[in-house]
Parts: structure tokens; C-alpha cells; sequence
């Protein structure tokens, strides 16, 4: 599995512990270890630039993801091919400010927010209320798996 991480914002981010989370969230979902992943943390004016681009929102967001092969969670008998996942486009500076408001940690919030993103780049969304239930089912899942794990590490 080839994870890429760039961090073209100002901000210091453990980079080991999200690529480590998306290891563990790709895994969960059975996507292939030929799959390629990309993750990019950007500042406020890029974000933003890019929230205008392709929602047509105004102002910087939390996280945007771009698939690009549209692959789709896969199973323990069959994972998904092998294939691009596509991008993730994380703002750390959005993330902090949520982080806060949320009581824990900017590192918390990244983690959510990259598992949130992947599971966009698999084809879950939230937009009706039993998506919702099923998608943020599945993020608090994988982030509690992930905890387990790192608290035996």
C-alpha cells in the first residue's frame, strides 16, 4: 500500500501517526495493499481555494476528498483491486480551531478527519440520515480499532 503524505501548511503534524491511521483504515475496509493513497495538509488560502473550486462553498473547510478510481470497500474473501484511491486534503489550521471547540487534541481531530476522508474516497457519504448513521457508524469504528491498537503498540 503506498500512502503519500505532504504537509504544505506551517503547521507541525504527526505525519507517522496519520499515515499509521490510514494503514489501519485502509486495512479495515480491505482495500489492497497496491492501492495508492494520497494525503496533503494545506494552509487556510489554499483550502479555502479549493472549497470555492470544487463545492462552491466560500471559506476554508476541515477536509476534502478527491477519488479517483472509485474503489469501494472490499471484503476479507475479496478486497478491493488495486487501483488510485485518490486525495485527501486535510487544513490543520480548521482542524485546531474544531479541535477546541471539540475538547481534544489537533491530532484527535486529524485523525477523524483523515478517516472521514477516506471513507468519501470509498464512496460514503452523509448528505441523508441513514448515510450519516451508516458512514460516522463506520469512522467511529475504525478511530476505536485504531486507539486499541496503538494503546498495545
Amino acid at each position: 500500500m503506498s500512502i503519500e503524505f505532504n504537509n504544505e501548511s506551517a503547521v507541525q503534524i504527526d505525519e507517522a501517526a496519520l499515515l499509521r491511521l490510514a494503514e489501519f483504515a485502509l486495512s479495515a475496509m480491505h482495500v489492497s495493499a497496491e492501492a495508492d493513497l494520497n494525503i496533503v495538509a494545506v494552509d487556510e488560502a489554499a483550502m479555502e481555494q479549493l472549497h470555492v473550486q470544487w463545492m462552491d462553498e466560500p471559506g476554508p473547510t476541515d477536509v476534502l476528498s478527491f477519488p479517483m478510481d472509485e474503489l469501494r470497500p472490499g471484503t476479507p474473501e475479496q478486497p478491493t483491486p488495486a487501483g488510485l484511491l485518490g486525495d485527501i486534503v486535510l487544513c490543520p489550521q480548521v482542524a485546531e480551531s474544531q479541535a477546541e471547540t471539540a475538547g481534544h487534541s489537533t491530532l484527535d481531530e486529524l485523525l477523524l478527519l483523515t478517516t472521514h476522508g477516506i471513507l468519501h474516497l470509498l464512496g460514503y457519504d452523509h448528505a441523508e440520515p441513514e448515510e450519516k448513521r451508516e458512514m460516522f457508524g463506520i469512522q467511529r469504528d475504525i478511530l476505536l480499532g485504531f486507539h486499541v491498537q496503538e494503546r498495545r503498540s
